[in-house]
């Protein structure tokens, strides 16, 4: 289409839109996005539900686990109203579009913290969860979203550029599913699993229909040449731009250069520099660049000193075991120092020095590792391995400044990875012979000695990296599923003999039995209960072996009333056929079978006749509740403190989550890691593994609170860590303002 007939289509439509109805393209877009969201929240809605389900199977209670099945039928119940209205909201996006743009990342990032503290718990949650959803789609799909608002702007009515549209936006449709799934009453965790799978089902999935929507657009005629420049948002036509020098300034400003994804992930960053550079106006300091002896030194400039640096800065005594001694920071800042004085002046006598904006980046840096070095979650040779790549990252940093506003970027990622890696690791002892330790130890190696600037060696060592984690972790996990399932199966028996012994034990110390009904309890029907214990939560079968136990008990019972005599005769003849049918499934030697229920049959006719075979022990009722108790020994006193006291940290513990990684500390001094791999709830028992999947250590809730209370149970965080470390800087940062 010319751009004549562009015009002539852009005017019809406006027109069309003045009157009331949408122009044949925005319906087109619409029909087709509101039909591919409906396919993809059915998506989102299953995995939802096999979450639930899941959750439901592995709960630790009844409590537990009847909330997740009533969450399951609420939203199984309510899914296609939820769905109709999630779809009538989005076509609403297109009939009545919302004005005016996002706000910027810095702006959130400012305003946040002092109005989401006005927000209750579980709205913060929820508001957490969305903005991060927002945040990462808008980043991943910002080129085609740019085209897009540029696109819608010019199609609908009185729109400027101070006020642009997009109906597709993410915002939009995150707050038009909120709005949807406000008539479900669930509780916030289920809300957040709801707000996960929207996340990984629709809108990780915006792509294709923004793609689709630019294209129907681009057909129409609307800006089919679309360019993009500046940050303000806007599509600009002129030709031409700002000449080299004021673009470098704008990339080392920025971050990230105009139009990439850095603008939102960087609000963290940008929140540091302002803060450091707030400092600095504390302190008085005129900019560098206002003094007439001092030449700033160009990016450029810094990266050709860095790289005469040798990597070998830190102190290495050993380059066969890089992981010997302790970490040790390097003092980034009077290295550059050393660097700048052994730098020539100018022709014109001017001596070298940074600018701000890279001492706000070495400074950076050395609080990142600070932080790093000083993390009780890293295990000690990966936080000696790690504290070696200082100056390798100060010079990723200080060539490519969106380390720190680029969550992808590949030396963060590796840093990242080589953290999570080695959380399992609890000494040095195995290092001749670990092989995740020889990978990590000969990724520092490499760029200790490979590293020139060309960070595609990051991007190659974390390929590798992930590759060989892939490999073991497959390895572990079949290892860890085989423990797993034989320690629940264990405890389980355990509990179901244990379980059946007191049942039996205390029912038979209270009657006289004859020898043949002992033993046709303890040697024989002992096991059809173990067995019922066992499969009761799939045969159901439990109660019914119990209620055996107490029918014969029963039936041996003097019973001279005609109604009780008469049920008498109704009850063993059924009873008889369900003890040798129990007695048969478990495989009960036949010939001693028959001699068994001989005998059986013998003592319940006797029984029958006499009405008096079984004498209780004691005639005595059993003593009321009301009834003055002895006092309390010392032992007792001191035990009911102790339960007392760990009262709050069975809570802590009910915090751990399958998965999560701990440290038990030793009273020799010595500690080892290792990783919740199952709860199994019929004996409150919490099974721990290796990184190779080898059961470590089993303890009771119980038991792992008076470990957490007596301050020999740590649990390691495991959140990314540079993340983790950028969190920490503003954190300090911020108290230091203060």
């Amino acid at each position: 289409m010319n751009k004549q007939s562009g015009i002539h289509f852009l005017r019809e439509h406006r027109e069309a839109g003045n009157a009331g109805s949408l122009p044949t393209e925005i319906v087109r877009i619409r029909d087709t996005v509101v039909a591919g969201l409906g396919d993809l929240l059915q998506g989102a809605f299953d995995a939802v539900d096999d979450s639930l389900f899941e959750l439901a199977n592995n709960a630790r209670s009844n409590n537990e686990q009847n909330r997740y099945f009533e969450a399951m039928r609420e939203i199984r119940i309510k899914r296609k109203g939820v769905e109709k209205h999630f779809q009538n909201a989005v076509g609403q996006l297109f009939s009545h579009p919302p004005r005016g743009g996002a706000p910027a990342a810095e702006d959130l990032a400012s305003t946040g913290a002092d109005s989401l503290s006005l927000i209750g718990d579980d709205d913060l949650e929820e508001q957490v969860a969305l903005n991060a959803m927002i945040t990462k789609s808008k980043v991943h799909f910002q080129g085609s979203l740019l085209q897009l608002q540029a696109r819608f702007s010019e199609i609908y009515p009185g729109v400027t550029a101070e006020t642009p549209v997009n109906p597709m936006a993410p915002e939009h449709l995150c707050s038009a599913f909120v709005e949807a799934i406000q008539a479900l009453e669930i509780q916030i965790r289920e809300r957040l699993i709801l707000l996960k799978q929207f996340d990984r089902y629709v809108v990780s999935n915006l792509g294709m229909l923004l793609d689709e929507a630019n294209r129907i657009l681009v057909q129409a005629g609307v800006i089919p040449n679309f360019r993009y420049h500046g940050k303000a948002g806007k599509q600009q036509d002129k030709p031409g731009g700002s000449n080299a020098d004021h673009a470098h300034h704008d990339a080392d400003n920025a971050g990230p250069t105009a139009g990439s994804q850095g603008h939102h992930e960087g609000a963290m960053f940008e929140q540091i520099r302002q803060m450091l550079a707030s400092r600095r106006a504390t302190t008085g300091q005129e900019p560098r660049s206002a003094d007439p002896g001092v030449h700033v030194v160009s990016d450029a400039e810094l990266i050709n000193l860095l790289s005469a640096l040798p990597q070998q800065t830190a102190d290495v005594r050993n380059w066969n075991n890089l992981s010997e001694g302790k970490p040790t920071v390097v003092d980034l800042h009077s290295v550059i120092q050393q660097l700048l004085a052994r730098t020539d002046s100018t022709a014109d006598g001017k001596k070298p020095a940074l600018n701000e904006m890279d001492e706000d980046l070495i400074n950076l840096v050395s609080m990142l590792f600070e932080f790093i070095l000083d993390d009780y979650n890293l295990s000690a040779p990966v936080q000696v391995l790690i504290s070696r790549l200082q100056i390798p990252i100060l010079k990723v940093v200080i060539k490519d400044k969106t380390f720190f506003s680029k969550a992808t970027h590949p030396a963060r990622r590796l840093l990242n990875s080589l953290a999570r890696a080695g959380i399992g690791w609890s000494d040095s002892n195995e290092k001749s012979r670990d092989k995740l330790y020889d990978q990590i130890h000969a990724i520092v190696a490499r760029i200790l000695n490979e590293f020139d600037g060309d960070l595609t060696l990051f991007e190659t060592l974390g390929e590798e990296f992930e590759q060989f984690l892939a490999r073991e972790d497959r390895k572990s996990s079949l290892v860890e599923q085989r423990t797993r399932e034989s320690e629940r199966g264990r405890i389980k028996s355990q509990k179901a003999q244990e379980t059946v012994d007191k049942l039996l034990q205390s029912k038979l110390a209270r009657y006289k039995l004859q020898e043949p009904v002992r033993n046709i309890l303890l040697n024989g029907w002992s096991r059809v209960m173990f067995l019922a214990y066992l499969r009761d939560d799939v045969e159901h079968r439990w109660t019914q072996s119990v209620r055996v136990v107490d029918d014969l008990i029963w039936c041996l019972h003097p019973h001279q009333e005609d109604q009780e005599r008469d049920q008498w005769v109704r009850v063993v003849p059924g009873l008889l056929k369900s003890l040798r049918a129990g007695l048969e499934e478990v495989s009960y030697n036949s010939s001693k079978l028959d001699e068994m229920m001989a005998d059986l049959k013998h003592e319940l006719t006797e029984a029958f006749r006499a009405n008096a075979l079984v004498e209780a022990i004691e005639d005595s009722p059993e003593p009321e509740e009301e009834e003055i108790r002895a006092p309390q020994t010392a032992i007792e006193r001191q035990q009911e403190l102790e339960n007392a006291a760990i009262a709050e940290h069975i809570a802590q513990i009910d915090q751990i989550e399958i998965g999560n990684w701990v440290e038990f500390s030793l009273v020799n001094g010595a500690s080892f890691r290792c990783k919740l791999s199952a709860i199994i709830e019929e004996a409150e028992c919490f099974v721990f593994v290796n990184r190779m999947g080898l059961k470590v250590i089993e303890k009771t809730r119980s038991e792992l609170a008076h470990e957490l209370r007596r301050g020999r149970l740590t649990v390691l965080e495991q959140g990314a860590l540079i993340d983790r470390a950028l969190d920490a800087v503003v954190g300090s940062l911020r108290s230091k303002a203060g």
